[in-house]
Parts: structure tokens; C-alpha cells; sequence
């Protein structure tokens, strides 16, 4: 099967009320255990890559593929596989010209991917990349607003993004009104939000409340915006169950606090489409692997603690593909070709999803 764009998945996913989870991945397990988990339940997938992956582990040439091996592998699961966190128009660009069907291009930071950017770059290199990249029929994902917390007023960097500084409130909430005026004239398909969300496991001091998980803040943003497609990233839930298995077997993860899995749920209902998740598919993997090395000392195969590792992350990814709805949507897609995107993007077909109400 060949890969689809983000924004065929995503515009299926909004015409049937579900979310999409949008999996980081760096391997050949990783992309295995999120098919098996996909196939299971007839999912469609979104594969992410960040530039760190791209350009310092494992390579365009070997990510892109692997997942066109698991496209055909899968031939049933449609899969987009998406550029995480491009900083730069030529980050976005060279990864699709070397296979991916979707990048973000985040301009709420300057290349650096550290220094936070005024709105006037973000639109202007949003919109050259939407231009470009839409010219091939793939898909590009902007981002407004700066994720963050709001308890702290700082980013944590993770695979090299994440601002620097304290950041205001103001910084760390997307603008309603700012946004309607950005997805119109970016020309992006789906729309990264600021909520209070961040990157990695230690994202709240303590169980989010409004205050500093602000799902309401989603709300509004759908009100304004009915049509666009938002995008939450920083999702990972850190679940107790998966701290617990990697500190009984050796570990020394401090407490620390997700996204809770129902507050996504709210958020979808919202308009999210697509949730991004890194952290809890690392700690699946890793309290795995510890819990079978510490249990079988005398195993030197890494094949059976990988597998052990691949069989935690099957059941993490298993149980976000049922909660956020898009179980069951999978064999129902029939995935358009990118050259067809293109016709339908330069003849206006596919024009910003934005209703302002």
C-alpha cells in the first residue's frame, strides 16, 4: 500500500469524530510492535520521525524504508509518515523529497528551534512551506503558540526543540482569534495548538488541573475554528503502571505526571485529530526490557528482550488506537495517490479546513 497524507487521514478522521495517535519512532521494533497493535484493532497510523532520528540516528534512508516495508506488510493500515518538529523550510522539504507524506514546519521558534519567533516568521515560513510541499500532494502541520508549561513558564527540550527562557502566559496559549487568521493564511492542514502541554515525562509537579492543562482552552479554539484540524502535542500520559515497572526493576524514574488519557478523549471531541506520543512508548519499551533482563540474568540474546519491549509497547499502543476512536477505520480508507493531492490542492479542492464561527 503507499503511504497517505496526513490530510486525507485526517479529514477521514474528522468526518467520523475520531483522533489519530501519532507515534515517534526510531526503529524497525518500534514500527513493528505500533503495526501488530494497529492491525489488531484495523487502525490507521501516523509514524513520526524528528530530525534528531533523521539526521543523527538513523537516516531518511533507513526510517522511510522501514515504514515503506510496513505499508506493505500492513497492506490494510493506511500510514503517514510525518516530519516531527521541522525547524527550518529546508528541514521540511528534504524530508519530503526523500519519502515522507507529511512535515510540520513549527515556526513558533526560529531555526535554532530554541528562540521563540514573532508571528509575522511563523506565517511566512508556514506559508512557503505549505506552497511547496502541497505542490507534491503532501501535507504540512504549523504550529502557533509555544509548548510549554504553564506551571513553570519553561520548555523542556526533547530531540532538539524546546525553548529557551521563561515564556509568558500569553506565549504558551494559542490565540483564537490569532489562529483563524493564521491557518488562513499559512495554508496548513492541520493546526499544532498550545494548551499546557510539553514534551517528555515530567510535564506537571502534580495531577494537571485547569489551571495547568487548559482542554478548555482547546474548546475555544474549536469554537472559532469548527473545521481545522488541531494537533496535540507533548500527549504522553506517563501511566503510574509503567513508572512502577521500570523502578521495581532497577530504575530510578522520579514521579512525575501525564496527560490524562480521558482529558485527550475531551480534547478529541474538540476537534484533535492527531495526539503525539513519545515518553510512554520509551518507558513501555524500557521497563520491558529491564523487568525481562532482570528476571532472566542468564539471557544474552537481545532478540528476546527486545520482543519483551515490543510485546509492552503493542499493548500501550493497542489500548490509544480503542480509546481515541480510530480502531476500526483502517481497512475503511482508500489512500489517494500524492500526485492526486497535488491536482486537488492547486485546484483549490483542498483549501485550509477553516470555518470561522
Amino acid at each position: 500500500m503507499q503511504l497517505i497524507s496526513l490530510r486525507q487521514l485526517l479529514d477521514h478522521a474528522a468526518e467520523h469524530g475520531y483522533g489519530v495517535p501519532a507515534f515517534n519512532i526510531s526503529n524497525m521494533e518500534q514500527g513493528l510492535a505500533i503495526m501488530n497493535a494497529a492491525q489488531a484493532c484495523d487502525a490507521p497510523v501516523i509514524l513520526q520521525a524528528s530530525l534528531n532520528v533523521r539526521r543523527r540516528y538513523a537516516g531518511d534512508r533507513m526510517i522511510v524504508n522501514i515504514v515503506r516495508a510496513l505499508a506493505e506488510q500492513y497492506p490494510n493500515n493506511p500510514i503517514c509518515l510525518h516530519q516531527d518538529h521541522g525547524n527550518t523550510e529546508e528541514a521540511c522539504l528534504s524530508a519530503v523529497n526523500a519519502g515522507f507524506t507529511s512535515a510540520m514546519m513549527d515556526g513558533s521558534l526560529e531555526a535554532d528551534a530554541k528562540t521563540p519567533a514573532g508571528y509575522a516568521y511563523n506565517v511566512d515560513v508556514t506559508e512557503r512551506v505549505s506552497r511547496k510541499v502541497h505542490g507534491v500532494g503532501a501535507s504540512v502541520e504549523g504550529e502557533l503558540g509555544i509548548l510549554g508549561s504553564l506551571e513553570t513558564g519553561t520548555a523542556v527540550e526533547e530531540d532538539g526543540s524546546g525553548a529557551c527562557g521563561h515564556l509568558t502566559r500569553h506565549q504558551l496559549l494559542t490565540d483564537p482569534d490569532q489562529a483563524a487568521d493564521f491557518v488562513i493564511r499559512s495554508k496548513i492542514d492541520a493546526l499544532a495548538i498550545a494548551c499546557g502541554t510539553s514534551h517528555g515525562a515530567y510535564k506537571f509537579t502534580r495531577k494537571p488541573d485547569r489551571e495547568i492543562l487548559a482542554i478548555d482552552h482547546i474548546e475555544a479554539i474549536h469554537s472559532r475554528l469548527p473545521d481545522t484540524h488541531l494537533v496535540m502535542h507533548g500527549s504522553s500520559s506517563v501511566p503510574q503502571y509503567l513508572q512502577d515497572l521500570i523502578n521495581e526493576n532497577g530504575g530510578e524514574m522520579a514521579q512525575a505526571w501525564g496527560v490524562p488519557v480521558d482529558e485527550i478523549e475531551r480534547g478529541i471531541r474538540s476537534g484533535v485529530r492527531k495526539i503525539n506520543i513519545d515518553t510512554d512508548c520509551r518507558m513501555a519499551m524500557s521497563g520491558a526490557m529491564r523487568k525481562y533482563i532482570r528476571e532472566n540474568p542468564e539471557v544474552f540474546d537481545p532478540r528476546k528482550f527486545i520482543l519483551a519491549a515490543m510485546a509492552e509497547l503493542e499493548t500501550l499502543v493497542l489500548d490509544r488506537f480503542q480509546r481515541f476512536g480510530a480502531a476500526g477505520h483502517g481497512a475503511s480508507i482508500q489512500v489517494i495517490p500524492l500526485p492526486e493531492m497535488a491536482r486537488r490542492y492547486r485546484e483549490g479542492v483542498l483549501d485550509p479546513r477553516v470555518a470561522v464561527a
